[in-house]
């Protein structure tokens, strides 16, 4: 396999100014919540601005820049500074409370803290609670009507005021392709999530991956469905639309008649989100009337997509699958060959190009069908853990990443995920998968989402519990003669619980954890 060396490259972190150079005039993104429309030429100058704002402030290769925002420009701006200077970019998410961000500022360290100002309060609340040194602090204006309102407070530098004038060429350094470019934080539910190392080498080579194995073209339109504090932010499909000089739609809020608004009035072709999002495209009013013959590929992950979504998106004729990713390796993993059978829908289809894919148990490759963890290797992997190298071992020892993932491979290569290893459970001294089940529920018209856990029995030692959110007159009754014939016996669920909503954690992405501490110990 061909493989960069590890000296000094002039090409590392050059994002803005090889794309500008190229096409200078294409548009490379879309700010959807105010109108701007940025060319590469423009967005190249604001980072030439933005890596000056870092220098003034002591900012140089290798120092952390975290930020504290919703999507916008100016954490684009960021991005693609921090590359030319060499910085590290560690975007947080703000979501988090006071304490959890203050972990998450110790850890990274920043020399600067860039903060959207409806999240001043809570991010100098967790400066007072965290150990690190106190950095400089800007504040992002919001001036667009966004959904929050708040003006940066005068004992505040403003982002636009702090940023120099001068958006000529930077000197820049010569960096590495294994220097860090971003710390992203992991998306655990419990605990405070672990900061990801991801390298300049990672970032192009999945960008790599992920054209060569979906095709992505120079005139592809994506909107941006992930937040920026999130792997999908940056490496699902931002990159490497900008690899190849397509066009990026941003806005602060998802909200899903905007995002279809957003795929007729942009004529996107490229649409990447998690199931739930998919899910309320289909359920939204404007969804029948809607002018999606635009959109080549359609993407789903994060997580299993329901067979009764997908239908909807194939009924308009648009080719939807499904993927696979994790903020350690990649995301982009796997890809759907061309003239994939609809039977294996349930599949994230065959390893993308520079990507190697096994399914073991304790280490050791298993037979076709058999389920076990799945290990990736591809250059796109992230380097570790952030100071933790214990967990770094666990995972990235022995020179494949352990995603923690139970898989299986059929005969034709097509993987299919069966679930996070820690879900699985045993009732009865059967293997019972709550994706599985889940699948099978979520074909009843009844069922809108479902989580099962697990829950103590008596005789079984432990037995599914369906977490239903929808139709709460369903019965326990109901949902076994449903699954009559669906699924076997120890499979079907002995209890059930209803939930209004419900709880996410991330992009719009179920929080499995929380479902489970709320339900998981109840017989």
């Amino acid at each position: 396999m061909f493989e960069f060396t590890d000296g000094p490259q002039a090409w590392v972190g050059a994002w803005s100014e090889k794309r500008a150079a190229l096409t200078p005039d294409r548009t490379g993104l879309v700010d959807a919540t105010t109108g701007e429309r940025y060319t590469y030429a423009a967005l190249d100058r604001r980072a030439n601005r933005a890596s000056r704002l870092l220098r003034a402030n002591g900012v140089g290769r290798g120092d952390g820049v975290a930020v504290v925002s919703r999507n916008r420009p100016a954490v684009v701006d960021l991005f693609l500074a921090t590359a030319k200077t060499g910085s590290v970019l560690a975007p947080l998410s703000h979501r988090l409370a006071p304490p959890e961000l203050a972990e998450l500022l110790d850890r990274v360290d920043p020399a600067l803290l860039a903060v959207e100002a409806p999240f001043l309060d809570e991010t100098r609340a967790a400066l007072a609670d965290a150990d690190t040194a106190a950095p400089a602090v800007v504040g992002i204006e919001t001036t667009d009507g966004a959904g929050t309102s708040g003006e940066v407070p005068t004992d505040v530098s403003t982002y636009t005021e702090a940023l120099p004038a001068d958006d000529g060429p930077v000197e820049t350094p010569t960096l590495a392709p294994d220097d860090t470019h971003l710390l992203l934080h992991t998306g655990g539910s419990t605990g405070t999530p672990k900061e990801t190392v991801v390298s300049h080498r990672a970032v192009v080579w999945n960008s790599l991956n992920t054209i060569a194995s979906w095709g992505l073209r120079d005139d592809d339109v994506t909107p941006l469905t992930f937040p920026m504090f999130h792997t999908g932010g940056w490496n699902v499909v931002t990159v490497p639309i900008w690899h190849m000089g397509g066009t990026v739609v941003l806005a602060r809020e998802f909200d899903p008649g905007q995002l279809l608004a957003t795929v007729e009035r942009e004529g996107a072709t490229v649409l990447v989100a998690v199931p739930a999002v998919l899910r309320m495209l289909t359920d939204h009013d404007d969804w029948t009337a809607a002018d999606l013959s635009s959109l080549r590929t359609v993407k789903s992950g994060g997580g299993p997509c329901r067979q009764s979504v997908m239908e909807k998106w194939w009924d308009r004729g648009i080719d939807l699958s499904q993927g696979y990713g994790l903020t350690e390796c990649g995301p982009n993993n796997f890809a759907m060959p061309d003239g994939w059978p609809r039977e294996k829908a349930d599949t994230v289809g065959k390893p993308a190009m520079h990507v190697e894919a096994r399914v073991v148990d304790d280490g050791e490759p298993v037979e076709h069908g058999t389920v076990g963890e799945l290990q990736l290797r591809s250059p796109h992997a992230a380097a570790g853990y952030l100071d933790e190298p214990a967990e770094t071992e666990a995972t990235f020892g022995g020179g494949w990443v352990s995603t923690g993932d139970l898989a299986s491979v059929d005969a034709e290569g097509y993987y299919r995920i069966e679930g996070r290893k820690k879900d699985m459970f045993v009732s009865g001294g059967e293997n019972v998968y709550p994706s599985e089940v889940e699948a099978a529920l979520s074909a009843h018209d009844g069922v809108d989402e479902v989580v099962v856990v697990p829950v103590p029995h008596d005789r079984w030692g432990e037995v599914g519990k369906a977490v239903v959110e929808g139709d709460d007159s369903l019965t326990l009754a109901d949902v076994e003669a449903f699954c009559d014939g669906r699924l076997a016996g120890y499979k079907v669920p002995k209890r059930l619980a209803f939930v209004d909503e419900m709880p996410t954690s991330g992009p719009e992405k179920i929080d499995r954890q929380a479902v489970v501490e709320r339900f998981g110990g109840e017989r």
